[in-house]
């Protein structure tokens, strides 16, 4: 039998390499996000640069502490730990402190603490626990709708908490469910519920009937696999003509006014600069001036004159657009792409089921984040307040990161023991 190496020896350095050189750009950046002659020191604890640096402190003993955990551990109180987190996204809805218009902290002290943050590794954790069950078929329904609730469950709390962003996030994870056989059918029917509710937002309601009215008789009249299933494509249509009706209700009834004036701008229904699509135009700016190397560390003038809010959270890619030019934001593009390309290579090698669906979940987390975030600070999303992971500013935000992705490497570190 072959004799164990020591945790640090089976550890994948480069993920942990990555983590690291993500974890001191967002600190960097964070620092020149808020930087002023009054708060020059990145050590100054009372400024937003300081702090960081305690959450980078206590993350890498939070990092320590699950590396020396067993990694059974994980495993065998996913469910548990997912119970608690749900206890506590119920709790921040009785007694929970509202911040921005979200009702989603707990505050104690000058400490605040968002539990969504910690729902992401929770899920993932369940979800994986679930799957990897010897007794599990992914093919029956009763299996899908189950690891759908997994998902749903947490999402619809944090909905309840006016927290659109990070309710969304839970979607990235129906990608692991795609990995475990899920039809790519479903992909291209949400591919196309989401395209039908931009298109019913922009054109005529009518045209847009008789367009798929049309699609739908050429179908059944030239191809005779349709012909003969002219009944399923006359259901499909009449499906799809309510939806596109009840698109209008769902937008105006459920989504919030600030959501509803961020889709008409970024759809370009509506024009406003100074209002709903502010954040995003003064972030066109911030980038744009970055030219191809950047205006240099801390003399970005868009940064320097608070012209985005949120700099330091949801639109720190500005600062490093702004500073450190095209060249810069392709490097931090590059590394999330390695980082994520790194953990789907560590997932597909592990022994464990359950490591490997978590390590889905890991990257499907991430994932999001990252190209979302991105996407809503250059127009290409709507904006909707979430951090882009191990950058932006937030205690929370990073001890989830990490929590997240160190137990992977847990799991990774004793795969070859694990049967």
């Amino acid at each position: 039998m072959r004799e164990r190496k020591s945790i640090l020896q089976n550890l994948d350095w480069t993920t942990i390499l990555l983590y690291f050189l993500l974890v001191i750009i967002g600190w960097i950046n964070i620092h020149a996000a808020v930087y002023s002659e009054a708060h020059s020191s990145l050590f100054d604890f009372s400024h937003n640069s300081g702090k960081q640096l305690i959450w980078i402190g206590t993350s890498i003993l939070i990092a320590a502490v699950i590396l020396i955990i067993d990694a059974k551990f994980f495993s065998a109180f996913a469910y548990p730990i997912y119970i608690l987190i749900i206890m506590l996204l119920m709790g921040v809805l009785i007694g929970g402190k509202e911040i921005a218009g979200s009702k989603s902290w707990f505050q104690i002290g000058s400490f605040s603490l968002q539990p969504a943050e910690f729902a992401k590794f929770a899920t993932a954790l369940a979800l994986a626990r679930f799957l990897s069950k010897i007794d599990i078929n992914f093919r029956d329904w009763s299996t899908r709708i189950l690891a759908a609730f997994i998902i749903f469950i947490p999402a619809g709390l944090i909905l309840l908490q006016h927290d659109t962003g990070s309710a969304l996030v839970f979607s990235a994870l129906v990608l692991v469910l795609f990995r475990e056989g899920l039809s790519g059918k479903l992909l291209w029917l949400g591919l196309f519920v989401a395209f039908l509710f931009i298109i019913a937002l922009l054109f005529n309601k009518f045209i847009i009937i008789g367009v798929l009215a049309a699609i739908a008789v050429l179908a059944i009249v030239l191809n005779k696999y349709f012909r003969k299933r002219w009944l399923i494509i006359t259901g499909i249509f009449l499906l799809a003509s309510g939806y596109v009706y009840s698109v209008d209700y769902a937008f105006e009834n459920i989504l919030e006014d600030h959501q509803r004036k961020r889709i008409n701008v970024l759809l370009g229904i509506e024009t406003d600069i100074h209002g709903a699509g502010y954040n995003v135009h003064q972030s066109k700016i911030a980038i744009g001036s970055g030219g191809i190397t950047g205006k240099g560390f801390l003399n970005g003038t868009q940064t320097k004159f608070n012209f985005v809010p949120e700099q330091s959270t949801d639109f720190i890619f500005c600062t490093i657009g702004e500073e450190w030019g095209f060249i810069g934001s392709l490097v931090l593009i590059l590394l999330f792409i390695g980082l994520l390309t790194r953990i789907v290579f560590i997932a597909e090698r592990q022994r464990s089921k359950f490591s490997r669906i978590y390590g889905y979940g890991v990257a499907s987390i991430i994932f999001f984040h990252f190209a979302v975030n991105i996407g809503m600070t250059i127009g290409l999303f709507p904006v909707i307040g979430i951090p882009l992971p191990f950058i932006s500013y937030g205690g929370s935000s990073l001890w989830g990161f990490t929590i997240l992705l160190f137990i992977f490497l847990k799991q990774d570190s004793v795969r070859l023991e694990l049967l």
